[in-house]
């Protein structure tokens, strides 16, 4: 289905009476994967039909009860054979006695006891690629290959579709291309209270919007993939220039506190204290994109779709981001942000100088053509409504034997 198709899934696509729906992933942390698993659950809900996760849970929890869905509390994120054994028969008991219609896998260590379960009980599977899973063994690509084992496989990006088809040769009939969808009630610069921007930047030592140096914002997880590192230096290198300027790194260290103390120990010995700073996780994104002006994606390994990218956008937030993956097909150079080489120093440098350059006015030009574009092609009624029709195609297919 073409990005943007614009269609809602209320009344968009005929469900089956008593349809159930069994989503798999390891945990319910943070993430892309798992803010699909609710985003979907709920469109399941709203269309009348149940929504159930097998995952060993987190702090989305309460989110998925929200959302009308169920947690079924496993051990789906264990890679212990005899462990994925036993989750297996618990599956089965689930699959039976809650009567589901079809199982839906985010991951491949949880996808070998689900689909197990689910050809053990004859009932139609489904699973979306989130990320590019690389191999550099036979072995290795047998392991992600059972993300394949399935009726139907969604991919996240037409960058992440054209990995899998390359990567493990299956039919492209096979594989559809659903670009992951942002919340437009939650990510709404309109109705979002200017009292949660101010909170945030307060908390992290900001002017008030408008004033001061221009912000910029690297969103996600503290690892050294994300690419921090080259933003640092890129940054010591502007302020070396006599550039005012200030960035924020939100984001959790799940446990990487050496990582997190290295990035610190740059910035300090780049004399960049007060300049870079990293505030932990943050709760509120559309409230934090908002405190910054520019967002950051600078990735070293390529992204399967990029949500820190579409979000802010989204936002009215023009975004620099590295120039590989699924975010060549999110931002657009010139008019929605920047790109630049993934790692290249230089290149962050005259990006971020670049941004600095067009100034707060040009950068809420950028800001409403990113605005537009996003919401045209990456709403999560669009993304629900395709998978949705998805599931239907699958339990179609069944029924006619093919």
């Amino acid at each position: 289905m073409a990005p943007g198709a614009g269609l809602r899934y209320q009344g968009a696509v005929s469900l089956p009476p008593n349809f159930t729906l069994l989503q798999v992933v390891p945990e319910l942390e943070t993430g892309g994967a798992e803010q699909t698993t609710l985003d979907v659950g709920r469109a399941v809900v709203a269309a009348g039909g149940q929504a159930l996760v097998a995952s060993a849970g987190g702090r989305m929890e309460a989110a998925l009860a929200a959302a009308g869905g169920e947690l079924v509390r496993l051990p789906m994120q264990s890679k212990n054979p005899l462990v994925m054994l036993q989750t297996a028969r618990a599956l089965r008991r689930v699959i039976r006695e809650r009567r589901v219609s079809l199982v839906h896998v985010r991951s491949r260590a949880p996808a070998f006891p689900a689909l197990w379960a689910a050809r053990a009980e004859g009932v139609p599977t489904v699973a979306t690629y989130h990320g590019i899973y690389l191999a550099k063994s036979g072995l290795k690509r047998w392991y992600n290959a059972v993300m394949t084992r399935v009726d139907r496989v969604i991919a996240n990006s037409d960058y992440t579709r054209a990995h899998v088809l390359a990567e493990h040769g299956i039919a492209p009939e096979k594989v559809v291309s659903i670009p992951r969808g942002v919340d437009l009630e939650r990510f709404d610069p309109v109705h979002l209270a200017a009292e949660r921007v101010e909170a945030l930047k307060g908390a992290w030592g900001l002017p008030p919007a408008g004033e001061g140096p221009l912000v910029f914002m690297l969103a996600g997880r503290l690892t050294p993939i994300k690419g921090h590192e080259t933003v640092i230096a890129a940054t010591a290198r502007l302020k070396g220039e006599g550039r005012d300027l200030r960035v924020i790194f939100a984001g959790d260290d799940q446990g990487r506190t050496a990582f997190r103390q290295s990035l610190e120990a740059r910035a300090r010995e780049a004399g960049l204290e007060g300049v870079v700073r990293l505030v932990g996780h943050c709760d509120d994104m559309p409230a934090a994109f908002l405190a910054a002006d520019i967002a950051l994606l600078p990735t070293l390994v390529p992204e399967s779709f990029g949500r820190a990218a579409v979000e802010p956008q989204v936002m009215g937030r023009p975004v620099i981001a590295s120039d590989h993956g699924g975010t060549t097909e999110t931002v657009l150079p010139g008019q929605t942000g920047w790109r630049a080489a993934p790692g290249d120093i230089d290149a962050w440098t005259r990006a971020m100088a670049a941004a600095s350059d067009v100034g707060r006015e040009g950068l809420a030009a950028l800001g409403r053509t990113a605005r537009e574009r996003a919401t045209r092609l990456y709403s999560n009624d669009a993304m629900c409504a395709a998978t949705l029709s998805v599931y239907e195609q699958v339990l179609d297919a069944r029924k006619g034997g093919t």
